[in-house]
């Protein structure tokens, strides 16, 4: 196999091949300067992983491994947001792992191979390529959730995430068997072909299977009704297990869905569309209305997490590249405002404990006013009010949505924006105007300030340097509809 046959894979190749060494390393290393050495190597590995994306995404598709493997600019730039997301999720991990007594070497290749399973499901380009990808990404999640393996908590969220996880698995492969019984292939570039005239019906048989692909991904999105897991595997999983979730895997997933149904099932829109829009009124609702009622903090980002997808997957419904646009900048945009919340949840600490109820939020602007304005900006930008990022991400999906003719579900948003907004506001209230009942402690570690400071930028000063995201988005967007 020659050495440009592997160009393009090169990313996801560095991080495997470096998730074995470091295995090796933490192995004959003791234990404490083990973990610390192959975090730092992986925290290397994932940025340069990042930089060899950039590099190698090409102006036009290149395909690889049998046309199984395809690198196009939707590909990296994609990419290149999940490694972006791994990379800010292990920064901020290492000071909680190490107050909480985790550090183990082997967290870090968890994330090391999760993110690589991330990179190649966003290249796939046929059903193989995809379940093998999925379950290189989700099998490293499971023992994630399970981390904290001596609480009651943890153990338990990695079972539920587990169980669920082989069902949702078991769905979707039941759902690509009937797609290949029906039409006879597995490659996305091959589906594309076969219907790309546009007057060939799908299958009823095929079209039974997208079905269940559908609900397979939408289980990997969180999103409704397939749902069920995350506030519990958001609330038992250790505090940044729960942040990896929120970014990398989540935002890996949206990509593969808009892949999937943009390109082998792209001349089947009106057969889909009425998938996503259910799926994303759903998920819009249970968003706004199920995280009003949360004293958990990680609950309540679980719910808000799905209302999140619930926005991007109204760009989605509009099957335009308007749509895939709203959809690339949502998510990007989204990453930097979770991240950020996370640091922030990760920051608060009491007596060296670490706080996990909404009501441990009060009083935060009289003892660090610069965390509680950080927080209060990611509230606000989550809550989508301008002139935040959060603001224009769903701006750009409404648009699409209003442009494609799907103005009630574009009102729909808006109105559960709104709803959604009491509790993203009731954080900032605890914060300015109650008291604290203890004092907080003062420490912030390098690497949540250092974190804390890129995201809180990126989210407020969205509006004055839009251009590096926009561009590329509408790049990468333009590249499913050539």
């Amino acid at each position: 196999m020659s050495t440009s046959y592997l160009f393009p894979a090169a990313p996801e190749l560095l991080l495997i091949l470096s998730g074995l060494v470091l295995l090796l390393v933490g192995s004959f290393k003791d234990h404490a300067a083990g973990a610390r050495l192959v975090s730092t190597l992986a925290l290397v590995t994932l940025a340069v992983a990042f930089f060899a994306t950039i590099i190698v995404t090409p102006g036009a598709a290149i395909y690889a491994f049998r046309e199984h493997f395809v690198l196009d600019a939707f590909a990296g730039f994609m990419k290149g947001v999940v490694f972006l997301g791994a990379l800010g999720t292990l920064l901020i991990a290492q000071p909680y792992l190490r107050q909480e007594k985790l550090e183990r070497f082997e967290y870090a290749l968890l994330v090391l191979f999760s993110t690589a399973g991330m990179g190649l499901l966003l290249s796939a380009n046929s059903f193989l390529a995809l379940y093998v990808a999925l379950e290189l990404m989700t099998l490293p999640l499971y023992v994630m959730a399970a981390f904290k393996r001596d609480t009651f908590k943890s153990t338990e969220a990695g079972l539920k995430y587990f169980v669920l996880g082989a069902l949702a698995s078991g769905m979707l492969l039941y759902g690509i068997s009937l797609v290949y019984g029906f039409t006879g292939t597995i490659s996305f570039t091959a589906l594309q072909d076969i219907y790309a005239a546009g007057d060939v019906r799908l299958p009823i048989g095929a079209l039974v299977g997208l079905v269940f692909i559908a609900a397979g991904l939408a289980f990997k999105l969180g999103a409704v009704p397939f749902h069920m897991w995350t506030p519990d595997v958001y609330e038992g999983a250790p505090t940044a297990v729960t942040a990896f979730f929120a970014a990398a895997p989540k935002i890996a997933a949206m990509g593969l869905t808009v892949r999937v149904f943009a390109e082998p099932f792209g001349a089947f829109v009106a057969d889909w569309q009425q998938i996503v829009i259910a799926v994303a009124v759903g998920s819009m609702a249970l968003g706004a209305f199920g995280a009003i009622g949360q004293t958990n903090i990680k609950r309540l980002m679980a719910y808000s997490g799905i209302g999140h997808v619930g926005y991007a997957l109204v760009g989605l419904a509009a099957g335009t590249e308007r749509g895939v646009y709203g959809v690339l900048v949502y998510m990007t945009l989204y990453l930097f405002m979770t991240v950020g919340t996370f640091a922030v949840i990760l920051t608060l600490r009491r007596r060296g404990q670490e706080l996990e109820r909404v009501q441990d939020f009060a009083g935060l602007s009289k003892e660090q006013p610069l965390l509680a304005l950080a927080a209060a900006i990611f509230m606000f930008s989550l809550a989508g009010i301008p002139p935040l990022a959060g603001f224009f991400g769903k701006l750009y999906v409404f648009l699409a949505a209003v442009d494609a003719g799907l103005i009630a579900l574009a009102v729909f948003g808006v109105l559960m924006s709104v709803v959604g907004a009491y509790y993203y506001l009731r954080i900032v209230k605890l914060m300015y105007f109650d008291a604290p009942p203890e004092p907080f402690d003062k420490t912030i570690e390098p690497e949540l300030q250092a974190v804390l400071v890129v995201t809180t930028a990126v989210t407020a000063l969205f509006i004055v340097f839009p251009g590096p995201i926009l561009g590329t988005a509408q790049v990468a967007a333009s590249a499913l509809f050539p």
